[in-house]
């Protein structure tokens, strides 16, 4: 009889993401399920994943709802607690979130083996604390920013998690971009009003002197606004929401202007696109600019900071991009070189010595 493991996830995108690839990675040797919250249950496939919908609070230092807090977390380990239990779950995975705490700490108190995943530059404060429970804790790199240095044994470095689509478009190659411009806009889920409005009259200066088709994902699914404005400028373009799927636009692109969250950069660095990377200065920990400086300490990508920008540096490292061949065919060679170890079967391994 197979092990079973459950894989406990839930939130935006990001989170969803690496949860259902590894329910796939791991699927053909154990028994899988996901346990999710609301927010979550958006991003999934309901005929390919089994998944139960447990809430969690989201902790806060607020002494107003202090109390309230405490009781729904409560709350939240008894149900993970029994959950657990009557579906006799071996092995524990968390992916980082609020949502983790309650079935983790339900898990140690059954004495469930329990794994980590952090994709981040910068640990999350969830992982942090739930990582004295834990056996190990996957990561890209060994280097993680507020990592515990008692912990850091625990450690397991891997190639960057991608959902099993997208190896299907890795020779799908992209042109240069001396044809034509394919830019995309990748706002992600946090912070995207910026990119929708702030963006475009840059992209409106682009089309001018080049060819330009440009991708664009909305913040939301009311496309009017942005669909007014492509037509009147007489600017290609496709315009789509968080739900779609993003991997046809990333191979036809062959320059992406984007947030620095781990899975969108994961992917452009697969698929070997050149990006301009502005980290969303609220999230936590300022764990996107980390991100960022970790592709370009590897020569991958631009940085720009959101505080900064303005029409007229963005128009500008636009065009610098574009007129300086050489840079750009840098970053697309330290791009292929960053993720040609990155197969399936190398991640499929890794994770299942780890765990066996």
């Amino acid at each position: 009889m197979k092990k079973k493991i459950l894989i406990s996830s839930g939130g935006s995108g990001g989170h969803i993401f690496p949860a259902c690839t590894f329910y796939d990675h791991l699927k053909e040797d154990f028994e899988v399920f996901l346990t999710l919250d609301e927010r979550g249950s958006k991003f999934i496939d309901e005929k390919k994943y089994k998944f139960k919908i447990i809430s969690a609070p989201r902790i806060e230092l607020n002494f107003i709802k202090l109390p309230f807090i405490i009781i729904n977390l409560i709350i939240s380990i008894f149900k993970s607690f029994f959950f657990l239990k009557n579906n006799k779950i071996n092995i524990l995975i968390g992916t980082g979130g609020y949502m983790s705490i309650p079935i983790c700490l339900a898990g140690k108190i059954l004495n469930i083996k329990i794994y980590l995943f952090e994709p981040n530059m910068v640990i999350g404060r969830t992982n942090k604390f739930l990582l004295r429970f834990s056996e190990k804790i996957f990561c890209y790199s060994s280097e993680i920013i507020n990592f515990p240095n008692k912990q850091r044994s625990k450690i397991v470095v891997i190639e960057h998690i991608l959902r099993k689509e997208i190896y299907n478009y890795k020779d799908k190659f992209n042109q240069d971009v001396e044809k034509k411009i394919k830019l995309l806009v990748v706002g992600g889920s946090q912070g995207a009003e910026f990119f929708d409005e702030q963006l475009k009259n840059s992209i409106y200066e682009l089309s001018k002197k080049y060819k330009l088709m440009v991708y664009h994902q909305l913040s939301s699914s009311d496309f009017s606004s942005l669909q007014i404005f492509y037509k009147e400028k007489n600017i290609e373009n496709k315009l789509f929401n968080f739900e779609e799927n993003i991997f046809e636009y990333i191979a036809e692109a062959n320059l992406a202007i984007t947030r620095a969250g781990a899975s969108t950069l994961s992917e452009l660095s697969y698929l070997n696109v050149p990006f301009i990377a502005i980290p969303y200065k609220f999230a936590t920990d300022n764990h996107q600019l980390q991100n960022a400086l970790y592709y370009k300490k590897n020569g991958c990508c631009w940085i720009l900071n959101e505080k900064e920008i303005n029409q007229t540096n963005l128009t500008q490292i636009l065009f610098d991009i574009i007129e300086d061949k050489e840079d750009y065919l840098i970053k697309k060679k330290k791009l292929e070189n960053f993720s040609y170890k990155n197969t399936w079967n190398n991640i499929n391994q890794k994770l299942l010595e780890s765990i066996k």
